[in-house]
């Protein structure tokens, strides 16, 4: 699943172009996408639209500057943040939770001694994020999407009370919030974001993915859809950039420790995911919300949407290439199908046996491992 998305019809630069004080940062990001997409197709260029606005960043900082300077915050310099297309997007989506917060409660958060002590931080953190090449991350993702794939988004790097990073609004204009964590390097920012350019250029596919799978057995079709949560483990890869690269090479060594022994569990999460899918067929689990409430306990921080996805998408791109993969994100079914006869091929061989999806779940959802041709 994504983080959480927004976007407006308008081209990159928007109507940043309309405000003089904006220039400045229009030019900073200019210089930083421009050679980045020297060299690219124009195919390829049209297949994307990024927009990296750090202003929401940039006028806190202006503010704590002047906080450690000893000199006087104008109402100007408020009102400039709080126009910023960052904040006000973030007063909305933060709403739309009903965790409403005002004006006058972000001042008290931005003049807080404890924010004040970050500054130094914040503003080395936001400079390496700058430097980072979005447009080619977009360009990674899209050889892991189908090529009629888009990807349009906004990525708000922002300072804010609450620590979380999220995607918001992908049906109309995605964007990608990221919260200012001096702990993230550039590297493992750009991974992050990649990860989530994935996911908006898979959501712009949307309609080639139903048209795949309207053969879905009714009593089948919550938990189909919930098999696309493997799109999870699809993003890992493409953000990575292949089989054969790391996908926690630029994370820190918890994050690497973690996800090193949740892959160990790779054949018990599953066939707890199994076990989830007969019940949402068989009807044993019933109801969106219980189902919902069931499926998200997979997430975890790299849950086993992620790991069992991730090792999936690896073996059957290793076993019969990358478009027989991006196939199989149009249908998860397939990607079970595809998974189930490599992994036979692997036991086969191998002492240390790989867990199968069982017949009778594939027979369920409307797919058989006969389906598969080598």
């Amino acid at each position: 699943m994504p983080l959480t998305f927004q976007a407006e019809p308008r081209p990159i630069l928007g109507s940043v172009m309309s405000k003089a004080r904006d220039i400045t940062a229009v030019l900073l990001f200019l210089a930083a996408v421009f050679p980045a997409l020297q060299g690219q197709s124009s195919e390829t260029s049209n297949r994307i639209q990024l927009r990296f606005d750090t202003e929401e960043c940039d006028a806190v900082l202006a503010i704590l500057d002047k906080q450690i300077a000893g000199t006087a915050v104008t109402g100007s310099d408020w009102q400039h943040l709080f126009d910023t297309e960052p904040y006000v997007r973030l007063k909305k989506r933060e709403a739309s939770f009903h965790r409403d917060f005002t004006d006058d409660d972000f001042k008290k958060f931005v003049l807080s001694p404890e924010l004040i002590t970050k500054r130094s931080q914040l503003r080395r953190t936001l400079d390496a994020w700058k430097q980072t090449d979005l447009a080619a991350s977009a360009r990674r993702d899209l050889t892991y999407l189908p090529e009629q794939a888009v990807i349009k988004a906004k990525v708000f790097p922002v300072i804010k009370p609450k620590t979380n990073s999220f995607v918001f609004d992908t049906a109309t204009d995605p964007t990608i919030f990221l919260y200012l964590d001096p702990e993230e390097s550039a590297a493992s920012f750009e991974n992050t974001v990649a990860h989530e350019l994935h996911h908006i250029g898979y959501s712009s596919v949307q309609s080639l993915a139903e048209a795949r799978q309207k053969d879905v057995p009714a009593n089948a079709k919550p938990a189909v859809d919930w098999m696309g949560a493997f799109g999870e483990g699809f993003a890992m890869l493409a953000a990575a950039g292949g089989p054969e690269v790391d996908p926690q090479a630029t994370s820190s060594p918890k994050d690497q420790a973690r996800w090193n022994h949740d892959m160990a569990n790779f054949n018990s999460d599953l066939v707890s995911l199994q076990q989830f899918f007969l019940d949402v067929i068989d009807q044993k689990l019933v109801g969106k919300d219980k189902i919902d409430q069931k499926a998200y306990t997979f997430f975890g921080v790299q849950g086993p949407w992620y790991t069992v996805g991730y090792k999936m998408a690896v073996i059957v791109e290793k076993r019969f290439g990358r478009k027989t993969l991006i196939e199989c994100m149009l249908d998860p079914r397939q990607l079970l199908v595809h998974y189930n006869q490599v992994a036979k091929e692997i036991n086969g061989r191998e002492q240390d046996k790989l867990a199968l999806w069982p017949d009778e779940l594939l027979q369920k959802i409307g797919e058989s491992s006969a389906d598969v041709k080598p």
